[in-house]
């Protein structure tokens, strides 16, 4: 029985990684939990699954827990609070599995303390990879960890490789195995087929609506903007040990075919299915077996034409610049990831236009492309720094379409 910790159990991919381990409960316990704020969501996996510890990141959330478990006679898990307790529980001696679904780069500490711990770690979180890439593939190989893609697309190229390959992630010779380009695969999220001019005006909500996958609104926003392609870019680069060039990224609309290995011989080896997150969850659980996931098989007389295209950089100049981030180096990489949760976060907010988000992450990737990142206080004070930056870039942003407002109203008012 693998003994696992859930790192952000109340999101999406949370969510489905417990709707896999109710299926398998001889296979499975769940010995600790984490959420931010979403008390009513994490006591009733409590409940259910009763877990040792669970972390509530909010101290006022931690608090309200505390009080809702004892109401309901459940004295024995302990509840934690802030960022230290995430890493508490990533690296403890009760758990031997960490699924790493925090998302954004808040979850690259935790994630590390897993890794360091020499766990074996089902990476949900893609920024950790983007934001600290070499470093952290050292880590893996240092301190013994198991590293397991969950992101679909990841999680179909490793399918896709030969057995060597899979147990040497960002260390694997994928020219010595015959590989000669890793085809990664995206939708094209809702605005596929929008002109440049119709994204500026699109909605939070609009963006929000995923014609095939079920994702929290800041992943989906990233989809929608290609960023998430991008990322997952630089996410191959690092867990495949391949160089930017052998990787091309293909609209697949359908999202049947989660991504493709090409061969020397003129093979392509696909991963197909239904879009549905509990299927790379399930493989990565029980790797090397197979297990019911709860996900119907792909009905190939009922699925829709697959269809490809290549891909509009101009209307997605977010995805063209990751590439550019993943070929200059990892401190543009890191900028590029805290930039965009910046404005991505504004975005939702209102704040600035959908197309505002790729002004914002190209001014701050340029402001700091050249910094150097040896080490992972190196990523965490970037970090911050760009943050600072973006968030002075969106205020002032805000500001002068505010004011270009009051004085339109201004005009209006004398006429």
């Amino acid at each position: 029985m693998r003994k696992l910790c859930v790192l952000g159990s109340t999101g999406s991919i949370g969510v489905s990684t417990l709707e896999v381990v109710r299926l398998h409960p001889t296979l499975f316990s769940i010995e600790s939990l984490s959420a931010n704020t979403r008390v009513d969501e994490m006591l009733a996996q409590c409940q259910e699954f009763n877990p040792s510890i669970v972390v509530m990141v909010d101290d006022n959330a931690a608090q309200e827990l505390k009080d809702k478990l004892r109401c309901k006679g459940l004295h024995a898990i302990q509840v934690l609070s802030g960022k230290q307790g995430l890493i508490d529980i990533a690296q403890a001696t009760t758990n031997d599995t960490v699924m790493a679904a925090i998302v954004g780069a808040s979850g690259l500490l935790p994630t590390m303390a897993a890794v360091k711990a020499g766990k074996r770690v089902l990476l949900a979180n893609k920024e950790a990879l983007v934001t600290s890439g070499a470093l952290f593939i050292d880590a893996v190989e240092k301190y013994g960890a198991e590293l397991l893609p969950i992101d679909s697309e990841h999680n179909a190229i490793f399918q896709c490789l030969p057995p060597n390959a899979q147990e040497n992630p960002g260390r694997c010779d994928l020219p010595h195995n015959g590989v000669s380009k890793i085809l990664l695969t995206g939708s094209g999220g809702p605005f596929r087929t929008f002109t440049i001019e119709q994204l500026e005006h699109v909605t939070p909500d609009q963006a929000c609506d995923h014609p095939n996958w079920d994702m929290g609104r800041k992943i989906s926003v990233d989809s929608a903007t290609m960023m998430n392609k991008g990322l997952e870019f630089i996410e191959a680069k690092w867990l495949f040990n391949i160089d930017p060039e052998d990787i091309q990224v293909v609209l697949h609309p359908q999202s049947t075919i989660h991504s493709m290995v090409q061969y020397k011989d003129g093979s392509v080896i696909a991963q197909m299915g239904n879009p549905d997150m509990r299927t790379p969850i399930a493989h990565a659980l029980a790797f090397p077996n197979r297990i019911d996931s709860g996900v119907e098989p792909l009905d190939f007389f009922n699925t829709k034409s697959f269809e490809f295209e290549d891909v509009d950089y101009e209307k997605y100049p977010n995805l063209k610049l990751a590439i550019k981030a993943c070929k200059s180096g990892q401190g543009a990489c890191t900028a590029l990831n805290a930039a965009n949760e910046v404005a991505v976060d504004a975005f939702l907010n209102d704040k600035i236009k959908f197309t505002d988000i790729a002004k914002i992450n190209e001014t701050s990737v340029n402001k700091f492309v050249s910094e150097r990142v040896t080490s992972i206080d190196d990523v965490v004070t970037l970090d911050t720094r760009v943050r600072v930056f973006s968030r002075n870039l969106v205020e002032s942003h805000y500001q002068q379409v505010s004011d270009e407002v009051v004085n339109k109203d201004k005009r209006e008012g004398c006429n």
